[in-house]
């Protein structure tokens, strides 16, 4: 029997972790000031790297809820404009276009770590929410925020809150299980089994890999979370449970001789690990932002509702063609071709910021208008899954747009996490948002006879004639987050 060499033409697709796809991740997170000082320092080093000047008289179109028709019910007309809009639209720089193509989609693929959203504060002078700032946020508060307003049940949020506790800087659990749950004998009637189950769902929280006991249950985490086909993914995950000591001394060749597998093979799956972050933690630090720069307005324009991206906020940058065209084909410069490509990657990468930012404030604007029409008290209940079904993305893309951006809306400045708020379901089936709650709460208060304020008892008893079931604790909860004193401090004696 003879073997006779023969050609053969194979079609297949796999999904891969491109340079690119980890910039425009890296991009999408990163805060205006820090995205600027990002782009200043690459226009400075890759002669490829060019500034757009955008030409006179180029401005584009608002992009319009076109979903969102005036509704009379609700006190909107066709011709009002929004009395606290008084920009001049002709000034305003124009949006990005929602692009649909399938490379801003992949980023989603790559990641599916979790997170939800935020709650507000109040001034306590006129009502109006200020801007929360995050910046300065620390990894304890990052997780327990999304415990809040995840889909986390009373008991685990519980669970959940002593295994952040537990938690270092760096993200990993300083106590064994057991001992944490002798914290909790206090608190209920829990088991090991279900502190296990809750700390699953704590490790897919974002930053991707918290919650670990141990370096490689740490990278374990971060590599389960990408999708199962990508390439080298089992073999990582296989170095992770024995392998690691291997990897640091560098014997590879004697990883490669127990795994069986080939150089190629192992290249691939140590770039995976390579990438994993050892310290998810340190990923959240403070840095709190000398002043707050909208990335998007909002306008009302003839009854409906638009968004602009702010686009005078950060560099255009273009690809230098005259550059590129010396370079094509010549071989003798390596270094410049590498500037050429990673000039288009950042250019890329740029417009699927751009891009992303607006499907999302477009979506947000779309749920929340009651709020910009009528103030808190009309906020909608709406969590990270909500936004990213509607925009076909994944949560962990949702909570990097979300995260340090903010909107410019005739009701004042407000970060994309305002809008999201837990949900509180009422007798008659409805769904209220935690934030229309607390406003509700506020205008309680505020039109409370002095002499005789409410308890926190009256204010929940007047919430469920209005349909809305909160305990007395909760309202407690809620009041003491906008920094209202209780009744027994609130009472003001008549004068003598």
């Amino acid at each position: 029997m003879t073997m006779k060499p023969a050609l053969q033409l194979r079609i297949s697709q796999q999904l891969t972790m491109t340079p690119q796809l980890q910039q425009a991740i890296r991009l999408l997170q990163l805060p205006v000031a820090e995205l600027n000082t990002q782009l200043e320092q690459l226009l400075a080093e890759n002669v490829m790297l060019d500034l757009e000047e955008p030409p006179p008289g180029s401005a584009e179109a608002p992009i319009e809820l076109d979903a969102l028709p005036p509704d009379p019910a609700e006190g909107g007309t066709p011709d009002d404009e929004t009395p606290a809009d008084n920009w001049d639209d002709t000034d305003s720089e124009s949006p990005v276009a929602a692009a649909s193509s399938g490379d801003e989609d992949g980023e989603s693929l790559l990641w599916s770590d979790t997170s939800g959203g935020g709650s507000s504060n109040w001034d306590g002078e006129d009502g109006r929410p200020e801007p929360s700032d995050r910046a300065n946020e620390t990894l304890h508060a990052h997780l327990l925020w999304q415990l809040e307003t995840e889909h986390f049940e009373p008991r685990e949020v519980l669970m959940g809150q002593a295994l952040v506790d537990a938690m270092n800087d760096a993200g990993y659990l300083t106590e064994p299980l057991p001992a944490i749950l002798e914290t909790l004998q206090n608190s209920g009637d829990f088991t090991l089994e279900e502190l296990e189950q809750t700390l699953q769902k704590v490790q897919a929280l974002d930053p991707a890999g918290v919650g670990a006991r141990d370096l490689g249950e740490c990278i374990r985490i971060q590599l389960r979370q990408l999708a199962p086909n990508v390439p080298g993914r089992e073999l990582a995950l296989a170095i992770t449970v024995d392998g690691l000591d291997l990897v640091a001394e560098q014997q590879l060749g004697m990883l490669r001789r127990r795994l069986g597998v080939s150089e190629q093979d192992l290249d691939v799956a140590l770039a995976l690990i390579r990438n994993c972050h050892p310290k998810p933690g340190l990923a959240v630090q403070p840095s709190a932002p000398d002043y707050i720069v909208p990335d998007v307005f909002v306008r009302k324009r003839h009854g409906r509702w638009t968004v602009d991206v702010n686009r005078s906020i950060t560099p255009r940058l273009k690809v230098n063609q005259a550059y590129a065209d010396l370079v094509r084909g010549d071989s003798e410069h390596a270094t410049l071709r590498n500037q050429l490509q990673e000039a288009r990657w950042l250019v890329r990468s740029l417009e699927i910021r751009n891009d992303t930012l607006l499907k999302v404030a477009l979506c947000i604007v779309d749920r929340q208008a009651g709020f910009l029409e009528h103030g808190e008290e009309a906020m909608r209940p709406m969590v990270l899954r909500d936004v990213a079904d509607i925009v076909e993305m994944h949560e962990s893309t949702i909570s990097r747009v979300t995260a340090n951006k903010y909107m410019h809306t005739p009701r004042g400045v407000f970060e994309f996490r305002h809008f999201f708020s837990s949900q509180v379901t009422g007798d008659d089936g409805t769904e209220q948002s935690s934030t229309a709650i607390r406003a509700r709460i506020r205008k309680l208060i505020g039109q409370e006879d002095p002499a005789k304020p409410l308890s926190d008892s009256q204010l929940a008893d007047l919430l469920s004639k209005q349909g809305i079931q909160v305990a007395r604790r909760t309202v407690a909860k809620y009041r003491e987050a906008m920094n209202i004193e209780p009744s027994s401090e609130r009472k003001r004696r008549p004068p003598r």
